[in-house]
């Protein structure tokens, strides 16, 4: 059974990128140096890995990985830092009265 990873690294300018892999140990190295120069990563080398998930079902991490692309740099650093309690409060909306 093949195992895929959605991941998130901290780049140097204290951004973060999502992935998606099925090798993660090699990815994290493309990453780090700079195998495609047109990557996000690449002119915010280094990158350290401070996330990762895996799962059996490719479709559920692809599905993952999109969920987390679109989240606030909060609600991330809420899931680097295992506070699942905080997601949900962070995903509400907020409404100016």
């Amino acid at each position: 059974m093949k195992t895929y990873y959605v991941y998130i690294l901290k780049c140097s300018d204290n951004t973060y990128y999502t992935g998606i892999t099925s090798n993660l140990e090699q990815r994290v190295i493309e990453h780090q140096s700079g195998k495609y120069k047109d990557s996000y990563t690449h002119s915010r080398r280094p990158v350290s890995l401070v996330f990762y998930s895996e799962f059996t079902e490719p479709t559920k991490a692809i599905e993952t990985e999109k969920q987390i692309k679109k989240w606030s740099k909060v609600k991330k650093e809420a899931l680097i830092n295992n506070e699942f309690e905080k997601l949900p409060n962070l995903s509400r909306k907020k409404f100016k009265s």
